[in-house]
């Protein structure tokens, strides 16, 4: 195996084994506390932008394939392991892990103390990185990971939105993901009524938030995060979904407005940067956090019920409380997360608005969080 370097922005030297595709890779670094999920780390596209740390530390023993993919290719800039596995066991592995990474062209580096990099990170904060398993020049390195891009102002989502509307069709996933099993009241919903119709900005979609709305009986029209609330509302939905994705919020200003725009008109439900969204059209703000939170074992308050989730988190930027003392809309802070107190979930009654930070369709609980998905089914059918 031939050498690879992880250089950051502030000096840091990581020397280790390059365990992927040749060549160099740029990115944020941050670090996910999950022990397994990497290949749906890897096809998220709110990675993109960002190269990942597992904190883990053994990756890939069971391969990978394509029914686990959450989008339609790798996402992340590059994975930093520990040690990966050489072999894949499972009756479901198409191939190994190094396999996928030459596969897709991912720049991976395996062999170097991801704890200890991870402290780094909680001490010192995310920054810019490299991944070089051809340059192993310190000096001329770390010149190139200060000359590369930061993500704060940057608007990713238009690097992995849909470039046209389609309506999602759930075959184009693995197999849906049965939610309501033995809950009467909303399987009668479902059987009982029409389809439900709803429109999803992708800004990043994840494949399994589909296939949750497909399950429960709804037709999803996918659009481009550029797409006009004109746009939007003449496709009439009966809701308005908006999704995850990638960095700075306050780099993609055209979604805010026409979130602002569409307030009131219908439901309209956001999951992670489409919680940063909402809190942007209503008149709040967000703030880059120090480290994130990515991982799946963040537990996170109902304000109301004062029951804990457990749930996935993926997100570098976070929605500020004080914001909202001056917005003409009432605003409900509905969660908060236990380890720092940042905004879980927010809720504009009014407006039939809400949403939550964490990924309720990432299965943390495995089941905790599949009210949020409900509440916007009830809020459609009424």
């Amino acid at each position: 195996m031939s050498k690879a370097i992880l250089m950051l922005e502030d000096g840091t030297c990581f020397e280790g084994l390059s365990a992927g595709y040749e060549g160099e890779t740029f990115g944020e670094i941050v670090f996910n506390t999950s022990m397994m999920g990497y290949q749906e780390i890897l096809t998220d596209p709110s990675y993109k932008g960002q190269i990942v740390n597992m904190t883990y530390t053994q990756i890939g023993n069971y391969g990978y394939n394509i029914d686990d993919a959450e989008s339609e290719k790798p996402q992340a800039e590059g994975f930093v392991m520990k040690e990966m596995s050489k072999i894949s066991s499972n009756f479901r592995s198409e191939g190994t892990l190094a396999e996928y990474f030459k596969k897709h062209k991912i720049i991976a580096i395996e062999g170097i103390d991801t704890r200890m990099l991870t402290r780094h990170i909680r001490n010192n904060g995310a920054q810019k990185s490299m991944i070089s398993t051809t340059d192993f020049n310190k000096k001329t390195l770390l010149e190139k990971v200060k000359a590369s891009r930061s993500i704060v102002g940057l608007d990713l989502a238009k690097e992995v939105t849909t470039k046209k509307e389609y309506v999602w069709d759930k075959t184009h996933g693995m197999k849906v993901m049965q939610i309501m099993e033995h809950e009467d009241k909303y399987l009668k919903i479902m059987e009982n009524n029409k389809k439900l119709k709803v429109v999803a900005f992708d800004c990043g979609i994840k494949y399994n938030i589909l296939r949750i709305f497909a399950d429960l009986n709804c037709e999803v029209t996918v659009v481009p995060a550029s797409t006009s609330a004109a746009r939007i509302l003449e496709l009439k939905p009966d809701g308005i979904f908006i999704s995850n994705g990638p960095g700075d919020p306050q780099g993609v200003p055209y979604v805010a407005q026409t979130i602002n725009n569409l307030l009131g008109k219908k439901p309209i439900f956001g999951i992670c940067f489409g919680h940063q969204f909402l809190a942007l059209g209503l008149g709040g703000k967000t703030y880059k956090m120090k480290f994130g939170h990515r991982g799946a074992n963040h537990p996170v308050m109902d304000m109301q019920t004062k029951k804990i989730d457990i749930t996935v988190q993926n997100h570098g930027f976070a929605v500020d409380a004080e914001s909202f003392k001056k917005c003409k809309y009432k605003v409900n802070i509905t969660h908060l997360n236990l380890n720092d107190k940042t905004v879980e979930g927010l809720e504009a009654p009014e407006l039939k608005a809400y949403s939550v930070q964490y990924h309720p369709e990432a299965s943390a609980g495995p089941h905790d969080a599949k009210h949020v998905f409900k509440k916007f089914v009830e809020s459609m059918s009424k």
